[in-house]
């Protein structure tokens, strides 16, 4: 298993093949699918949001079996993604967590816009309320979703013993980034 700095460095130059339209396509094919048949070991965890412009996958240039990826709108630590993570930390023993924001996001921008969106997507959306709070009224869109990936990596500590343990043991780091649409590059905060 790679450690944490062995693993940013592959997701960064990941996202530069992919930002350089030179992606390498490697372990994406029959082959590799049959070798995943017996378990999977990730080297990274990927909390993104389900936007269909933000495909983590791509963005860092990832195979099959590479890339334990959850997507939820505005990238939300809620009940279902801590545990989905928790599973790959306890059991897979992943060691980096890359909690992803992006440019423009619709969820962040229904959350400060706020109104009644329904019981379901409020619920949702409460969880970008802190970053909203920490950056006042008038913030840009963008400084929020920044300011929500990074406040998502201390909720996956508070509210997660088995991911606080593995962070606090050394065996687990959480990187807040941020996926810029245009460009398609990946900054990690």
């Amino acid at each position: 298993m790679m450690t944490s700095p062995q693993v940013l460095d592959r997701l960064q130059q990941g996202n530069a093949r992919f930002v350089s339209d030179k992606l390498d396509g490697k372990l994406q094919n029959s082959d590799r699918r049959k070798g995943l048949t017996t378990g999977q070991e990730p080297y990274a965890i990927v909390l993104s949001c389900a936007d269909s412009r933000v495909v983590p996958e791509l963005a860092f240039d990832a195979g099959l079996g590479e890339l334990f990826v959850l997507r939820v709108a505005g990238n939300v630590a809620n009940t279902s993604t801590i545990a989905s993570i928790e599973y790959a930390v306890a059991h897979l023993g992943t060691p980096t967590i890359v909690v992803l924001g992006h440019e423009a996001c619709g969820a962040v921008t229904a959350a400060v816009a706020g109104g009644d969106n329904g019981y379901n997507l409020n619920h949702l959306l409460a969880h970008v309320a802190p970053a909203i709070s920490a950056l006042g009224d008038g913030a840009d869109i963008n400084d929020v979703v920044r300011k929500n990936a990074e406040l998502t990596v201390q909720e996956l500590k508070s509210r997660s013993k088995i991911i606080r343990d593995a962070v606090d043991a050394g065996k687990l780091n959480i990187v807040p980034a941020y996926y810029n649409l245009g460009s398609g590059k990946v900054d990690m905060l």
